[in-house]
């Protein structure tokens, strides 16, 4: 069925109420009705929607497939102009500006509602006449009020709530559908059934396309058709891969999800291919877009180079204004209905395959007072809620059915390398398998005889700790660590295993870590008893707001957090590249996360699968799978899980030793003043010796 015909109903049925409020909207643009100081704000956001009104017709006339790449891209630009840098700062999207002109309170509930406005880019593109409706409503609503009177906030916060509320049978309820169902196809549409040579199609998405964008396409356009695919088969065998060392059924499966930085067409349209020889139907659903949906420094789906990413932190907790009890159950309420309508797409879905990109600048943002933050109560709610929606999924969607795979490639803005760091990106993911798990099941051998591992850094890096090791009770048949290669996680390199947390402690450093679109300076956290006992870092003159940002990306607003996961790197291909071309400060955790010990913060990497066994390449079985936390799910499992996992890794250059103690005291040295010592690994040293 066409993308568009799916909607025609529902359309059908809300088009008069649209096309009122549409023609309300219009007469709002220039009326004096509504007082000063409000007035314009008014008039600005009818103006917004009145040029989404003139957009829709040039999609629906078939303009749009007929014009001009440059008319496409003045479109894009007006579409977007007032969130730029150069006009943010007097937009009504910034909540700065916004209470400047309007005044506490007001200022962030409108910036609010012209923010959730603003999606009316996507659902003009995606046909979603009901999602511009009620958004023209609402604003209408509270135009009304405002030529009554001049009312109280807490009035206009009312309406807001309600609005949020009343709605979420529709926002979230199309939410968990389009990540689950591969009907929805208007990006797989645009993918299969356009010449990806003509790049009039980025222009389609209806997201932001930057230069990179437009460059990415281009270059993949300008690749050999066996290195495209090449890129392609890698990702698409390494979910295929996933299935089999995790001793999970693809063939039970019926839907894949693709998640990626859109430039990279070329590439996803070969994955497709490749999944749909596996048996699976191809999802694209794009990033989240109404907030009731969003995580704050999460992206789930396909998305474009953010065009200011200050908004985006700007408006990452805009849920303060409407957080409650009341709203959680009502969200968690809606979220289990979705899921039981569209039970058997739950059931059929076999889990994410996601491309990450990097080489952007460090993002260094600005706390604003104007811009809204939960209070300590609505913190634990919206942690609460995240373990909930946790919960919840994973009734319908269960762990221990699923993978993933997930793999990095860079873009233009790394710098004038760009092409040969993409072309030694493509060695890095794939490096010889074999060859690295001999190598990593040497490390492994004896971290099975261990008690306890010692990591301590080098020069200004003051990381000292104690990480305690889960004891086996059969070494012939179980082992401690995974032997990680290029499956799920590419590219290949490292060994991991969940902590026991009783008597796991010290001190983690790290001098910058990209964790999302956050460059985190100078982090330091301690551990006691295997949770983070304390944390900061030195993104800001202010050490609270350091702090603040620090429980806000890393820790998702939990008071504190287990130590997950620790692992030791052995890419020392990808570290020599990254060396190389001085792009270390732009890597994503995924690969950095292979180029030194790393640990991460939260749930283990078996969490809502701990009961299913997993083994490695040898036949031995984790048994590492538990902690002291995540064991809990046994007697309640709100208190078992956090809902995230974040890794931290301290590359070779700031790393002294590994060291491996047994419980007799014998320390082995795995690694020494940043180089592998330990026998079978020698190796690795190879690409280090030049640096």
């Amino acid at each position: 069925m066409d993308y568009q015909m799916m909607f025609q109903q529902e359309n059908e049925n809300i088009k008069e109420r649209f096309e009122l409020s549409m023609e309300r909207i219009g007469q709002m643009v220039s009326e004096q009705t509504a007082p000063e100081p409000y007035r314009d704000y008014f008039a600005r956001t009818a103006s917004f929607i009145t040029m989404m009104g003139e957009y829709l017709r040039f999609i629906e006339s078939g303009d749009q497939k007929a014009a001009p790449i440059e008319v496409l891209r003045e479109w894009n630009q007006k579409l977007y102009l007032d969130i730029l840098p150069g006009h943010y700062e007097e937009s009504y999207a910034n909540p700065a500006y916004a209470v400047s002109k309007l005044g506490e309170g007001y200022g962030q509930l409108l910036s609010y509602l012209y923010k959730e406005i603003r999606g009316d880019i996507v659902f003009v593109h995606e046909w979603r006449l009901t999602d511009l409706t009620i958004l023209n409503e609402t604003l209408i609503e509270i135009y009304n009020i405002f030529e009554e009177e001049i009312p109280e906030v807490s009035r206009i916060k009312e309406v807001i709530y309600w609005f949020v509320s009343d709605y979420t049978d529709h926002t979230v309820t199309y939410r968990v559908r389009e990540g689950l169902d591969p009907t929805l196809s208007f990006a797989t549409d645009i993918i299969r059934y356009n010449d990806l040579n003509d790049l009039r199609y980025l222009y389609y998405f209806g997201e932001y396309i930057s230069e990179s964008e437009l460059k990415t396409a281009e270059f993949l356009n300008s690749l050999p058709e066996e290195t495209v695919r090449l890129m392609a088969d890698t990702y698409t065998e390494g979910y295929r891969k996933g299935f089999e060392v995790m001793g999970r059924d693809l063939k039970k499966k019926g839907a894949v999800q693709i998640r990626y930085e859109l430039g990279f067409e070329r590439m996803v349209k070969y994955a497709m291919e490749n999944f749909e020889k596996l048996g699976l139907q191809v999802i694209l659903c794009r990033a989240a877009v109404w907030t009731v949906n969003t995580n704050a420094g999460r992206k789930n789906g396909y998305y474009s180079t953010s065009p200011n990413r200050q908004y985006v932190y700007d408006h990452r907790y805009d849920d303060a204004l409407y957080l409650n009890k009341a709203f959680k159950d009502r969200k968690a309420a809606v979220l289990k209905v979705a899921y039981e309508t569209y039970k058997e797409q739950a059931a059929a879905f076999a889990g994410p395959a996601v491309m990450e990109t990097f080489g952007k600048e460090g993002f260094e943002p600005v706390n604003k007072p104007e811009a809204n933050r939960l209070d300590a109560r609505q913190e634990k709610l919206s942690a609460e809620m995240s373990n909930e929606t946790s919960r919840i999924l994973n009734q319908y969607v269960p762990g221990d059915e699923t993978s993933f795979t997930i793999i990095a490639f860079p873009v233009p803005e790394i710098g004038e390398d760009f092409e040969k760091i993409f072309e030694e990106t493509i060695a890095i993911n794939t490096l010889d398998y074999e060859k690295y798990k001999a190598i990593q099941q040497a490390v492994i051998d004896v971290l099975d005889e261990a008690d306890y591992v010692e990591v301590t850094g080098k020069g200004n890096n003051k990381t000292h700790l104690k990480v305690a090791l889960h004891p086996l009770n059969d070494r012939d048949k179980e082992t401690k660590f995974e032997n990680c290669v290029a499956d799920v996680n590419i590219p290949l390199g490292e060994v991991f295993t969940s902590p026991r947390l009783t008597g796991t402690e010290g001190t983690l450093a790290v001098s910058t870590v990209y964790i999302t679109d956050f460059q985190f300076k100078d982090l330091v956290m301690t551990f006691e008893n295997g949770m983070i006992k304390d944390y900061s870092c030195n993104n800001f003159e202010d050490q609270e707001e350091g702090k603040a940002l620090v429980k806000q990306v890393i820790l998702k607003n939990h008071d504190t957090l287990p130590m997950g996961e620790f692992a030791i790197g052995t890419n020392t291909t990808a570290y020599a590249m990254a060396r190389k071309f001085g792009i270390l400060d732009k890597l994503p955790i995924l690969i950095v996360e292979k180029m030194g010990p790393h640990f991460a913060v939260g749930d283990t990497c078996y969490s809502w699968a701990e009961d299913s066994p997993v083994y490695n390449p040898n036949g031995k079985e984790i048994i590492a799978r538990d902690n002291e936390v995540s064991i809990l799910r046994k007697e309640d499992v709100s208190k078992a899980y956090f809902s995230c996992h974040t890794d931290i890794t301290i590359p070779y250059a700031e790393l002294d030793r590994i060291e491996a103690v047994t419980a007799s005291g014998k320390r082995i040295l795995i690694i020494d003043d940043g180089r592998f010592v330990l026998k079978g690994t020698e190796e690795l040293n190879i690409p280090l010796a030049n640096l």
